[in-house]
């Protein structure tokens, strides 16, 4: 086995093939180098698997990991955690792209602030074609040095994609995994914003696909939402109701579980009562994908140019 990385990336990927290798070459291009790239595939029944072992062949930082079955994609994001090494640790979409700089940058945020839990950067929204549709600035305070701020902002306030920032390990050790609730993606990372501030890169690194076999797109209710991020939610003992229920209750879980002054604690759970009563906060629930599409004409940096492996390309412009 070779020497520990200082970063580990984990992939878990289920009939990515469409758009795989462009996300694996974003990765591989990558200026921070010190990193694996643990590949969990979710028992694919397209080209996934040839992609993933031709990588493989290619760069020795490249592990992959071939499931008997489908588990589901919560599941699978958390085993592929349990696979990695790094002190450091960042989930990756087999679909979405990657700044050269983004880990360099990122790395950088977390070795000059050792209070900071996660760090991350500005982002776009790309169509299938990797032209930007969706730029957008983060408004989220999560920055702050107060946790009650932290978490309510997250609550109230739209944007952010935080679950796929550069994160310390041990912080994910000490909360509970990915679960398959409806918008579970969302608890987890309250969980991580009681842990301790993030830090915002205040650069465009990170470009967010959105496409319409996403997971998101092709799996419109909550149900089938659901069912995606675990198949033992289909049954019958997991109707939308219990679904909803368990996200309240994962946001009560996550201040509970937190490391709180008891005034902190309390105030959490008092934005968490505004929040579940009122909804009333323009923006509130809001996508970002669904925004306006930007004007092209007003986008002056190139997707292409910043991205390894789409040198040459036209367009993509953000």
């Amino acid at each position: 086995m070779t020497a520990r990385p200082r970063l580990s990336i984990g992939l878990p990927v289920y009939n990515g093939e469409e758009y795989l290798a462009e996300s694996l070459d974003a990765l591989l291009g990558q200026t921070y180098e010190d990193f694996e790239l643990v590949i969990s595939d979710n028992a694919s029944t397209d080209g996934t698997e040839d992609i993933c072992r031709k990588y493989v062949a290619q760069d020795s930082r490249v592990r992959y990991i071939r499931l008997t079955r489908n588990i589901g994609a919560a599941p699978n994001h958390n085993y592929v955690f349990t696979q990695c090494r790094g002190e450091l640790f960042k989930w990756a979409s087999h679909d979405d792209l990657y700044a050269r700089d983004l880990l360099r940058r990122c790395v950088e945020a977390l070795d000059e602030r050792p209070d900071v839990v996660l760090a991350h950067s500005d982002q776009a929204v790309i169509d299938g074609d990797g032209q930007v549709k969706v730029p957008y600035e983060y408004g989220l305070a999560t920055a702050s040095p107060h946790a009650p701020e932290r978490f309510r902002s997250f609550l109230f306030e739209p944007g952010g994609d935080d679950f796929y920032g550069v994160m310390r390990a041990d912080t994910l050790r000490r909360v509970r995994p990915h679960d398959s609730y409806h918008h579970a993606d969302r608890t987890f990372v309250a969980q991580l914003v009681l842990q301790g501030p993030f830090h915002q890169v205040p650069e465009l690194l990170y470009f967010r696909r959105d496409h319409p076999t996403r997971a998101e797109r092709a799996n419109p209710s909550k149900r089938s939402r659901c069912v995606n991020l675990d198949p033992r939610r289909a049954g019958p003992l997991h109707p939308t109701p219990r679904l909803l229920a368990e996200y309240v209750l994962g946001f009560v879980s996550a201040i509970r579980r937190a490391p709180l002054t008891a005034a902190d604690r309390r105030a959490c759970y008092r934005h968490l009562g505004e929040w579940m009563t009122s909804r009333a906060r323009p923006g509130a629930g809001e996508r970002v994908e669904d925004r306006a599409p930007a004007d092209p004409d007003r986008l002056t940096v190139s997707v292409d140019a910043l991205v390894a492996g789409r040198e040459g390309r036209t367009g993509g412009k953000a």
